[in-house]
């Protein structure tokens, strides 16, 4: 069953600002340890962490709890690179959340579907 779905779509020089701008401090309100380890790890940086931000945007989108907060969404990806998403925090022990990434230069887009645990 489906609770909600979500789409963003984010400017990768936006985000890059926004780092340039406030440095460690946004990185780390916004990205838990473990997407900034991966995204340091790609070639590019900022098109990678304007994926995550996206798909944590489609998240909040699908969910519309008010509650939630960027470090309780986590996206990741497994060993063959497919993203996935985990809502920390005990908030989503009987959801899952199903997200897709795509980014090019300029812009990073995620859509999220969350359904009900069967």
């Amino acid at each position: 069953m489906i609770i909600g779905t979500g789409v963003d779509i984010t400017e990768v020089k936006r985000l890059k600002q926004a780092v340039e701008k406030w440095g460690k401090a946004f990185l780390d309100r916004i990205f838990t340890k473990e997407e900034l380890d991966y995204a340091k790890g790609r070639v590019s940086l900022y098109q990678h962490l304007a994926g995550r931000f996206a798909a944590k945007e489609a998240v909040f989108k699908a969910l519309g709890d008010p509650q939630l907060n960027w470090k309780d969404v986590q996206v990741l990806n497994d060993k063959q690179g497919k993203p996935y998403c985990h809502i920390l925090n005990h908030r989503g022990k009987s959801l899952d959340v199903h997200v897709s990434i795509s980014h090019v230069k300029n812009y990073a887009v995620a859509n999220a579907i969350v359904t009900k645990k069967s």
